[in-house]
């Protein structure tokens, strides 16, 4: 039997990735479990006392438990008098301690199906933590899964993402979907990886669809200027579904960050407009000048005047009167992101209702 736990454990190691020391310490603590389920209806009972030793190359498991002589035997799992003692130990008195060899076979079935659970929940918990590890890796991160299963009444989706020794289920939920757009069972989707939490049942992987991230990691996924660090998304605002609008600049004055973002006729930002379903997407030109940067960011209405405030955190905007409602957009989400994408609280006039406003500034 010893040699069949070891390779029983060796299999298990290899198709699962769950170490054979984790699993002999897991023994040992199912050996100990089952020691105090023997001795469970003494209220007094415990298995501090007992020590489980397991060869890891043969498998032999010895255990033995450490018992105090004393006159009067009240907690036969710690306790035993002169007399038991003497079939342990030679002369014993009171108050010695006596090693005394456990002898596994009196597990009752209560006992070793104790043993069993605390083996099973070691697999578990090893599965679990093997799948946190992996995963938390992944944070921040896009994956190709695959949707398995559409909840009609919630709208969250079940995904397979796969791992690296199993597959792993996680939940996408309505929430975290694309504004409008229908997930299919069967349909291999890109999703974010948001964070990993330890739950009561386990890792819960967060996935997302309508996290900035997600749009940031496709643009390194699509272009190779951002993955190789001469294009730089510096900031970016979105409201998932209908716009996102990116900043980005270049560590190299021959590259144009705005073209290789967008690329040859449009490809690289149209395949990632298909990913997000028709999601529209401003690329700009990132500044460290705040005013530059919020008549960019006000793009694709032409500016004529940004004013800051003295708090720091505002600003008046001038726009000619017939683009007014391109800057503010539609239910203003045009001014609403380049707030987000700014920092900068925007209030937006029009020429002919701004002239004193002009004037300071000139």
């Amino acid at each position: 039997m010893s040699s069949e736990i070891i390779k029983a454990l060796s299999d298990l190691e290899e198709e699962k990735g769950i170490k054979k020391d984790y699993m002999l310490e897991r023994i040992g603590q199912a050996l100990t479990a089952a020691y105090k389920a023997l001795y469970k209806r003494d209220a007094q009972s415990t298995a501090d006392n007992v020590f489980v030793n397991i060869d890891p190359e043969s498998g032999n498991i010895s255990m033995y438990a450490v018992k105090q002589v004393v006159e009067e035997v009240l907690n036969p799992a710690a306790e035993m008098t002169v007399e038991q003692a003497q079939q342990y130990a030679p002369n014993p008195q009171l108050g010695d301690e006596v090693r005394v060899e456990v002898n596994m076979r009196d597990f009752g079935r209560i006992a070793t199906q104790t043993a069993k659970q605390v083996i099973i929940q070691g697999i578990r918990e090893a599965e679990r933590g093997m799948i946190a590890e992996e995963f938390a890796s992944k944070e921040h991160e896009i994956i190709t899964a695959v949707v398995t299963r559409v909840d009609p009444r919630t709208g969250n989706a079940i995904i397979e993402l796969g791992g690296r020794r199993e597959k792993t289920e996680a939940v996408l939920t309505a929430q975290e979907q694309i504004r409008g757009e229908v997930i299919n069972e069967g349909e291999r989707i890109k999703v974010y990886v948001v964070e990993v939490r330890q739950g009561s049942r386990g890792p819960q992987i967060v996935l997302s669809r309508t996290h900035p991230g997600l749009v940031k990691r496709l643009f390194e996924l699509e272009v190779p200027e951002i993955h190789d660090g001469t294009v730089v998304i510096s900031h970016i605002a979105r409201e998932a579904g209908s716009r996102t609008k990116l900043a980005v600049y270049s560590t190299d004055e021959n590259v144009d960050p705005i073209g290789a973002c967008v690329g040859p006729r449009g490809a690289r930002v149209a395949s990632i407009v298909e990913e997000l379903r028709g999601e529209k997407i401003d690329i700009i030109k990132s500044s460290d000048d705040p005013v530059q940067f919020i008549a960019e960011a006000l793009s694709p209405a032409d500016v004529l005047l940004v004013q800051l405030l003295e708090d720091g955190k505002s600003c008046t905007v001038v726009v000619p009167d017939d683009q007014l409602s391109l800057a503010i957009g539609k239910e203003g989400q045009n001014a609403r992101l380049a707030a987000k994408l700014t920092g900068y609280k925007i209030d937006i006039k029009p020429q002919s209702q701004a002239a004193e406003t002009i004037e300071q500034a000139e």
